[in-house]
């Protein structure tokens, strides 16, 4: 079970060098809801996953889309069994289409908006 170093909301869940042993093996969707101009040169940009449901889900995810050339980071709202909210922050916008694989190497796939 994954225990956060502090109780806070946000379950402690970001950090893409998170291990979870907890085996979830319940995988389901996420997409682009928005994009913002961050400062200085940074941009962030929201997608939306659907039946995440534990940390070990939010590690799958967040470790592929680290991976990308130019995301300098990731944050998951996790909304265990629903609509989860993932958000990239970049120094140059990330195309759709690399997220969408990168969702879907980790067993989900992008929500429809």
């Amino acid at each position: 079970m994954c225990t956060p170093a502090t109780a806070t909301t946000e379950l402690g869940l970001t950090d893409k060098n998170h291990e979870c042993a907890c085996g979830s093996g319940d995988h389901a969707s996420a997409s682009s809801d928005a994009v913002e101009a961050g400062t200085a040169g940074t941009i962030r940009e929201h997608y939306l996953v659907e039946g995440m449901t534990c940390g070990h889900c939010v590690s799958s995810v967040t470790e592929e889309l680290s991976a990308i050339d130019g995301v300098e980071s990731v944050s998951v709202e996790l909304e265990p069994g629903g609509v989860s909210r993932i958000m990239l922050v970049s120094s140059e916008p990330v195309p759709a289409e690399k997220v969408r694989t990168a969702v879907s190497e980790a067993g989900y796939s992008l929500v429809s908006v």
